[in-house]
């Protein structure tokens, strides 16, 4: 720019440097289009008045020479020339994520401006984006199309027929999510679950496509109506019930734990803590009396004397001071009342309702031991211990058997708090026999949290 001798030439000419490294192209039909904001900052930077500008583009050669000068300084280079590792950016783009054509567009902007490519017009970008966008996912459908072998893909279809005396597809019950809690509903959710598993598309291999790719198709399938999936070409048709249905085998299982959840919240949980309560309520009067005597005895006991050097205080005289307030068999009767109304620790509060719940397991038995046969759990690598409970409980529960100790050794460590008195401890049960039930709701509290295969 040193070269440049008039001032309007000067300011035009950094007015185009500035404006292809912002913009990424040149204004050359319009020089002066630029804010005149921008053209006083160059101007400042250049001390020169930005009025100048008006002088640029007299001789639109100069214009152009310009801008092939500013190219080869910067080293930019033509759209055309680059046009394919373009498509290349962009195609990546589509098959490692979910973005739409307005932000494929300006990844593509800001990636021509990164690599220093001229722009083409906003027309030939948008029509680029477009065509490679189609392209890869005409590809993603070929792909997890053609991982379906022919009674799979027939299966598939099948979901979009509407049974005799039925008024919705097949597809439609299996997505269709529960709106209330009952038994019959869990019921039907287990059949549901059992259903979708059986069409065996979670054993297709899809791994030559993102997991990513399978959120678009398998949305479009949970949304559209059946006859419209059933207008779709091939291989779209296909990839789109295959994503939708390997998706509605996690969601039917979610589903299906979300409403054992409020069963058990409402027909178990709820109904035991009441029930805690209540016996908390009934005991409280003898609760009371028991302290009563008890803080009797403890009163007399702080207000004996100390001993002396000249005077010994024997255990005898203390216990006969406190007979002559609360009678020993009667202190004793208190501390025994006492003893068995407030758990020996107090570091779980709800240790009164889960034995009520344990009461009350035969309400919930018919639904937890179906649903540990039809669900497959997993979890993390530090859940496997409580995997293994969760399986050692599922074969408790199919049996009619009693079980000991060494039956869940291996699972002791995870039997803690009150659980632990509730089932090792069952005063109900023989000596040496564990409570199947209280093992069963123990090792069903994290069940429900693991995450489904």
């Amino acid at each position: 720019m040193e070269a440049k001798r008039r001032p309007a030439t000067k300011l035009g000419w950094a007015v185009q440097w500035g404006t292809v490294r912002m913009l990424g192209v040149f204004l050359t039909e319009d020089p002066l289009g630029v804010p005149p904001g921008a053209v006083a900052f160059v101007a400042e930077q250049l001390g020169l008045d930005p009025l100048e500008l008006s002088g640029y583009g007299r001789r639109q050669q100069t214009v152009y020479e310009h801008a092939w000068e500013i190219r080869e300084l910067l080293g930019y280079h033509d759209f055309g020339a680059c046009e394919t590792e373009v498509r290349q950016y962009v195609a990546a783009r589509v098959w490692a994520s979910m973005e739409g054509p307005r932000a494929l567009f300006d990844r593509a902007r800001v990636h021509l401006l990164k690599e220093r490519i001229l722009l083409p017009g906003i027309t030939v970008l948008m029509r680029l984006v477009g065509e490679v966008r189609r392209a890869e996912n005409e590809r993603v459908h070929a792909l997890l199309s053609g991982q379906l072998s022919h009674d799979m893909q027939q299966a598939l279809e099948n979901l979009l027929t509407v049974p005799d005396g039925k008024r919705r597809s097949e597809l439609e019950r299996l997505r269709t999510a529960p709106v209330k809690a009952s038994g019959r509903v869990l019921a039907e959710e287990l059949k549901r679950v059992s259903e979708i598993a059986a069409l065996g598309t979670g054993r297709v291999v899809t791994d030559s496509v993102p997991a990513v790719k399978l959120g678009a198709p398998a949305r479009y399938g949970l949304g559209a109506k059946a006859p419209t999936l059933r207008g779709l070409d091939e291989p779209r048709k296909g990839a789109t019930l295959l994503a939708t249905v390997r998706h509605l085998e996690t969601a039917s299982v979610d589903d299906a734990l979300d409403v054992l959840d409020l069963l058990i919240a409402t027909n178990l949980l709820a109904r035991a803590e009441r029930a805690g309560k209540a016996e908390q309520l009934r005991t409280f009067p003898k609760l009371r009396l028991a302290a009563r005597t008890m803080a009797s005895a403890v009163e007399v006991l702080t207000g004996a004397p100390e001993a002396t050097a000249d005077r010994l205080v024997s255990l005898v005289e203390v216990w006969k001071a406190i007979e002559e307030v609360v009678p020993r068999e009667k202190l004793a009767a208190a501390v025994e009342t006492v003893a068995a109304f407030v758990p020996v620790t107090d570091d779980d509060a709800a240790a009164e309702w889960r034995a009520e719940l344990v009461k009350r397991y035969r309400t919930v038995q018919g639904f937890i031991e179906p649903l540990l046969a039809t669900i497959r759990l997993r979890a993390v690598e530090a859940g496997g211990p409580v995997l293994a409970m969760v399986a050692t409980a599922a074969a408790m529960a199919k049996r009619r058997r009693r079980y000991g100790p060494a039956d869940i050794a291996a699972h002791e460590s995870l039997v803690t708090g009150s659980w632990r008195h509730l089932v090792y401890r069952n005063p109900d049960l023989p000596a040496g026999q564990v409570d199947k039930a209280a093992f069963t709701l123990c090792a069903d509290a994290p069940a429900r949290r693991a995450a489904p295969a």
